[in-house]
C-alpha cells in the first residue's frame, strides 16, 4: 500500500478515536449528578453519533475522495468558488447538524443550555472532519472560508437556543435538477445523486423566519407559517469561471448569475401533533424548504415569478 495512503488511513483512524474520546467526555460530564438524564437514551445518542460519524466518514472517503489523488495536508483560498453558494451550504449544513444533535440530547433528558452548547459543538465537529479530508485531497484543500462558514452556522443555532430557547430563524435547503451538469459532469455530477450534491445551479439556501415567534403569545396567527428569503445561482459550469470547452468538447456560454428569492414557508416543528413519529419526522425534515409561489430577482431577468419553486 502506498505510504501516503497508509498515512491518510492512520489519520482517519485517529479521527475515529478522537470522536469516541470526545463523545465519552460529553457523556461523562452530562451524567454527573444529574437525575433528569435518561442514561440509556444518552448512551444511545453517544454511540449512534459515533457510529454515524464513522460510517459517514468511510462513505465520504470511498464515494468522494477515493479516486482523488492524495497529498500532504494543505489550505486553499476558495472564497470565490461557485458564487459562494458552497459557503452558504456549509453554514446551513452545520446549523442543521447542530439542531439534530441538540434534539437528540434533549430526547435524552439533557437541559436546554447544555444540549445547545454540546449540540453546536457536535455540529461544528462533524463538518470539521470534512475539512480534514479536504485538506489531504489534491483537488480540494482545507478552507478557512469553510471553517468560518461552519462557525457561523453553529453560532446561529447556539445563540437562538440560548437566547430564545427556540429557533425563530431556520436555515433550509431546496433543490431542483438542471441541464448544466451535462456540460461538465465531472464537476456537477454524472448522475442524479451526484448532481444533488454537486450541482450548485440547482441548490437554493433559505433563511426562514417564523412570524408567530415575534408576535404576542395570544396572537391567533398560525404558529407554523414562515416567510423565507433565499439565495442561489445559475450558469455555473466551472469553479471560479466557466470553461469554453470540457474534455475537448465546446460548451455553451452562460453568464454566472446570482439569484435572490422571497417566498412563504412552513416551520414543521410548529405543527402540533400527539404522534411521536410525526414529531420526529418534522424535526428531521426541518431543513427542507417546501415548494411555494416565489418571487425571484436576478440581474439578467430582473423580477421573475414562479407559481411553485423548489
Amino acid at each position: 500500500m502506498n505510504k501516503l495512503i497508509k498515512n491518510i488511513l492512520t489519520k482517519i483512524t485517529l479521527v475515529f478515536l478522537v470522536l469516541i474520546f470526545v463523545q465519552d467526555i460529553f457523556s461523562q460530564s452530562l451524567k454527573v449528578d444529574n437525575d433528569t438524564i435518561n442514561k440509556k437514551r444518552l448512551n444511545t445518542v453517544i454511540y449512534t453519533s459515533v457510529g454515524i460519524s464513522a460510517i459517514s466518514l468511510t462513505a465520504l472517503y470511498y464515494g468522494w475522495y477515493k479516486d482523488t489523488p492524495l497529498t500532504g495536508f494543505h489550505f486553499i483560498n476558495d472564497n470565490q468558488n461557485t458564487l459562494q453558494i458552497d459557503k452558504v451550504g456549509h453554514t446551513a449544513s452545520t446549523y442543521t447538524l447542530s439542531y439534530w444533535s441538540f434534539s437528540s440530547l434533549r430526547w435524552a433528558g439533557v437541559d436546554n443550555n447544555k444540549s445547545a452548547i454540546y449540540g453546536s459543538m457536535m455540529g461544528f465537529g462533524s463538518m470539521l472532519v470534512l475539512e480534514f479530508l479536504d485538506g489531504f485531497s489534491s483537488e480540494y484543500g482545507a478552507s478557512w472560508g469553510d471553517l468560518i462558514a461552519n462557525g457561523i452556522g453553529s453560532a446561529m443555532f447556539l445563540s437562538q437556543q440560548l437566547g430564545w430557547k427556540e429557533q425563530r430563524f431556520r436555515l433550509k435547503f431546496s433543490y431542483h435538477p438542471t441541464d448544466y451538469a451535462q456540460y461538465n459532469p465531472a464537476l456537477l455530477g454524472k448522475n442524479s445523486l451526484q448532481s444533488l450534491l454537486k450541482d450548485y445551479n440547482g441548490h437554493t439556501y433559505w433563511l426562514s423566519a417564523n412570524i408567530h415567534s415575534f408576535l404576542n403569545e395570544e396572537s391567533k396567527f398560525p404558529k407554523w407559517i414562515n416567510v423565507a428569503v433565499g439565495y442561489g445561482g445559475k450558469g455555473i459550469l466551472g469553479v471560479t469561471s466557466n470553461p469554453s470547452e470540457v474534455d475537448g468538447h465546446p460548451v455553451p456560454h452562460y453568464e454566472r448569475v446570482r439569484q435572490y428569492y422571497v417566498s412563504m414557508d412552513i416551520d414543521w416543528t410548529k405543527i402540533e401533533t400527539n404522534s411521536k413519529f410525526l414529531r420526529f419526522t418534522f424535526k428531521t425534515l426541518s431543513f427542507i424548504k417546501l415548494p411555494f409561489p416565489t418571487l425571484e430577482y436576478n440581474k439578467e431577468n430582473d423580477f421573475v415569478f414562479h407559481w411553485l419553486y423548489f
